[in-house]
């Protein structure tokens, strides 16, 4: 019997430790919201926005929350849904601002970039909030394009988890002009004429005679992604959308739809979850977005589809072709798991000798499925998602890997 040396385990502990940290664990901004009600209205905005599907996304992130209280002076502008998002999007630092950071602040003041400052709209410094921190333990937040006033402050954290997400209270929403400017003119471009002259015009017939168009139209202003089929695909999966529900074929065509803006610069640098038109709730009918080089893939935990070109981008808007169907394991289920083998027919007893045996051949019927859809010729996604919206990689090649391990040092 071998016996591993103090350093052969520690080693073997410290490559098991190295491996696991390679699985991230996302965070939900609605889900954690929802337990303080006093963020209700600010949450409510998130959602309403799309922006907690972008901080859901991101890594290293915080997210200066307001009360609801705090929120009746944006409420009182009445803004447009675009005017909002950019507003709330100040309140969303690309850096990661825990209580102790706040006051450990170098100089007494820092300049943190924001998602608003991210899309691109933001002229100058207006994207950047001020954090300065001030006499008496105070901690004081400003808009940089608002005259270096510093109208909030900070209240207390609300959800730390080092060093990827914070979640703080601010006192009062962060003003600034341009984030409340009035959003440019809805977009005129005809997303299904779009998609009929270049190659999609199968799916852009269906989309057409669904309800599933009205959802497009109502996000196109505030950001959209189109993932469009084309005609080849999409004609040969035909036969499985019409045995669909009316809702099911809704939520289909709205799940080949993203309510943001992204070029494909930023798909090439966005690997992950994103969610979906037909998202209601964490976890519901999104796509992982994964990349290698120039080539990007969307899944879904039955297909993998490559994305084969650009019809348009022109933010707000943007579409591309597909070489294959999503298809959500919501609406087809039962292509999950393989159908069961039928159990093999009992053998018959010996025959007489001189009699001849007969074969009969058993009849399986075919066994009862929760949707019309054969099981997909590709693999699953590597990933799925938990109720709160966390990435859980695939546990079983870890714990190959950690058994050779063990196997290797045995031998020494």
């Amino acid at each position: 019997m071998h016996i591993l040396s103090a350093s052969a385990v520690t080693a073997v502990l410290a490559f098991t430790l190295l491996l696991s940290s390679t699985t991230i664990t996302a965070h939900n901004i609605t889900a954690i919201l929802n337990k303080y009600p006093e963020f209700s209205t600010f949450n409510h905005y998130l959602t309403e926005t799309h922006l907690a599907a972008e901080i859901n996304r991101r890594i290293t992130i915080t997210v200066c929350a307001v009360d609801n209280a705090g929120m009746a002076d944006v409420l009182a502008k009445h803004l447009s849904i675009s005017a909002m998002k950019n507003v709330l999007s100040l309140h969303v630092l690309l850096d990661y601002f825990g209580a102790k950071k706040l006051h450990q602040i170098t100089d007494g003041t820092a300049l943190a970039a924001t998602m608003f400052q991210a899309t691109g709209t933001a002229t100058g410094t207006s994207g950047f909030v001020n954090i300065t921190d001030l006499k008496g333990g105070k901690v004081g937040f400003g808009a940089e394009d608002n005259g270096g006033v510093l109208p909030a402050s900070f209240v207390k954290s609300v959800d730390e988890r080092p060093y990827n997400l914070s979640v703080i209270q601010i006192s009062q929403i962060l003003t600034s002009p341009e984030a409340e400017a009035p959003a440019p003119a809805p977009s005129t471009q005809n997303i299904t004429k779009l998609m009929s002259a270049h190659g999609c015009k199968v799916f852009a017939d269906t989309l057409s005679a669904s309800d599933a168009l009205k959802t497009y139209e109502d996000n196109v202003d505030g950001g959209l992604t189109i993932f469009c089929p084309l005609d080849d695909a999409f004609k040969k999966f035909q036969p499985k959308f019409k045995n669909l529900t009316v809702a099911g074929k809704q939520a289909l065509l709205e799940s080949h739809a993203v309510p943001v803006y992204e070029s494909m610069q930023m798909l090439k640098q966005n690997n992950g979850l994103m969610n979906t038109l037909a998202t209601d709730g964490a976890s519901k009918f999104d796509l992982t977005v994964q990349n290698d080089g120039d080539e990007v893939t969307l899944k879904t935990k039955l297909v993998t589809a490559r994305i084969t070109g650009t019809l348009f981008d022109e933010q707000p808007l943007a579409i591309y072709t597909l070489n294959n169907v999503l298809l959500p394991k919501e609406l087809f289920k039962a292509a999950l798991s393989p159908t069961p083998a039928p159990a093999p027919a009992p053998e018959a007893a010996d025959a007489p000798k001189g009699s001849k045996k007969k074969k009969k051949k058993s009849k399986v019927a075919n066994s009862p499925s929760d949707s019309p859809a054969d099981s997909p010729d590709e693999d699953p996604a590597d990933q799925t998602a938990d109720d709160n919206g966390a990435v859980v990689s695939n546990g079983g090649g870890l714990v190959a890997i950690v058994m050779s391990v063990w196997l290797v040092l045995l031998q020494l």
